[in-house]
């Protein structure tokens, strides 16, 4: 994919990406993904270079989309000067701005920073575990100036980037990106959920030899699910919520919601449900991608 590819520009302003987040999170790999699809990358960028980059480019007549990795290596780094650049950044009528915040959880950046052999930028003088726990209480502040969530605590590099593609590849920022993801409670709850519901309530497939071996992909799997006689009306009343909240949304500049639905091991129930909601809601200012969690090798799609 040549630049030319990528819509980089958000209704004449130029967009900016800015990733950030927790060490070990992913962040340099997201960043690598803006690369690929044109974007100007432009990483651990101290916070008082991003308005003269941006000025810069835009005095040579460039507003291709940019995306800068910001965090707690960054120097002069502070939650502080972090929300007073994000706040003017935001005032700008020439600038289209996104913070994509990377996190994981703590158990997931132990292993990768063990695995890596990469010290920790706070773990200088202290054990690993005390220095992601300071980060993130660093990172606390800046959650509130944030437009999304990228957690890639179950998440392959291959399906991060599948992510990154498909919600920044051909930006529209009156189009509002919605994925509708199955997951499995046995397995934790995704954190990076918008909305979480839990189906639980519906009559289980496990239970019957012949429909276990399946999927909510399967005709069978969906028809005995659909069979409940709670099915029917959950759906409706969610379908009438998103109805309601999902223009609102849209509205608001919300880029991308992620809305999720659990049962207990993924596979059934929850599948079922995601793929019914996702055929309900293909209209024309939305982009429906559906994302099965725990079904082993399937992709975003």
């Amino acid at each position: 994919m040549t630049s030319e590819d990528v819509d980089k520009t958000a209704g004449g302003k130029q967009q900016l990406v800015i990733v950030t987040g927790l060490s070990g999170a992913g962040k340099s790999a997201v960043l690598h993904s803006f690369e690929d699809l044109g974007y100007q990358a432009v990483d651990n960028l101290p916070l008082t270079l991003v308005e003269p980059l941006l000025a810069d480019s835009l005095d040579k007549g460039e507003t291709g989309a940019v995306a800068v990795g910001i965090d707690s290596r960054t120097l002069h780094f502070s939650p502080d000067t972090f929300a007073e650049t994000i706040g003017r950044l935001r005032k700008r009528s020439d600038v289209k701005l996104h913070v994509l915040f990377m996190d994981a959880s703590d158990d997931v950046l132990m292993k990768r920073f063990s695995e890596t052999r990469r010290p920790h930028p706070l773990g200088d003088t202290q054990l690993l575990r005390a220095a992601i726990k300071q980060e993130r209480d660093i990172m606390i502040p800046v959650r509130e100036h944030i437009d999304g969530i990228l957690d890639t605590t179950t998440r392959t590099a291959a399906e991060t980037r599948r992510i990154v593609r498909r919600r920044f590849t051909s930006y529209a920022p009156s189009k509002l990106i919605v994925t509708f993801m199955s997951f499995g409670f046995a397995h934790g709850v995704p954190r990076d959920a918008d909305m979480v519901f839990d189906v639980r309530f519906l009559r289980n497939p496990h239970y019957d030899d012949d429909l276990r071996p399946m999927t909510g992909r399967e005709k069978q799997i969906a028809n005995f699910v659909r069979a409940d006689e709670g099915f029917g009306d959950f759906i409706k009343k969610v379908d009438d919520l998103l109805l309601f909240l999902l223009p609102r949304y849209r509205d608001e500049g919300k880029s991308y919601l992620t809305i999720a639905f659990g049962c207990t091991g993924g596979r059934h129930r929850s599948v079922a449900v995601a793929e019914e909601l996702a055929a309900r809601n293909s209209m024309d200012d939305l982009t429906v991608n559906l994302y099965h969690r725990e079904l082993s090798g399937d992709e975003l799609r």
